[in-house]
């Protein structure tokens, strides 16, 4: 008999389980009908350029770094430019070069290290805003990035929030770079809706 009330227990749990996602699934908003509602409106909507300017700051060593390797090839240690390494971010930006200057948001993502004969990178990257008009909003960069290049230029393909089909430039230039920490200065240029 305690086998049966246990089953049934279980068999309700079960049903509860399936059914919470249902009814909270019907209280949200349809998200459909946000895009569809957002497209109607694309063609009324004026294409805007934004320029921003901002501090990427890269700490690898030191007691809180923001980037860590989570592969090597087998030859990258022998490898002068690094070759087959891939490390992962979560980078502050700010709005000035120093560390503790207003924190616009956060770059995450991942670099690896691409190229056999000169130190360049894969970038993958999300510039997160949690200031600014454009909080909430981000804007994605995928592209090659030459380290040994005095300015890098990086493609943004998309962005999210008030960057939706965002499309544009980042130029990336050294701003300090040694042993523990890289501050890179960006200006980017983004069209978008």
């Amino acid at each position: 008999m305690e086998k049966v009330g246990s089953i049934i227990f279980l068999n309700h749990l079960f049903i509860i389980c399936l059914a919470t996602p249902l009814m909270v699934q019907s209280t949200i908003e349809n998200p459909r009908e946000n895009i569809d509602r957002w497209f109607q409106n694309l063609p009324r909507v004026k294409q805007k350029l934004t320029r921003l300017h901002f501090y990427f700051h890269d700490v690898v060593l030191g007691p809180h770094p923001t980037v860590v390797a989570v592969a090597n090839a087998s030859n990258t240690f022998t490898s002068p430019t690094f070759f087959g390494r891939v490390n992962i971010f979560d980078n502050p930006l700010t709005q000035g070069p120093e560390p503790g200057s207003k924190l616009v948001g956060p770059a995450q993502g991942l670099y690896g290290f691409t190229s056999q004969e000169e130190v360049s990178l894969l970038m993958a990257m999300n510039f997160v805003f949690r200031s600014w008009k454009h909080n909430c909003s981000s804007l994605t960069v995928l592209g090659r990035k030459r380290v040994g290049q005095s300015v890098r230029e990086l493609p943004i393909v998309g962005g999210t929030g008030v960057f939706r089909l965002a499309r544009g430039f980042a130029l990336a230039k050294s701003y300090f770079f040694n042993a523990s920490v890289a501050t890179v200065e960006y200006n980017v240029a983004v069209l978008h809706y």
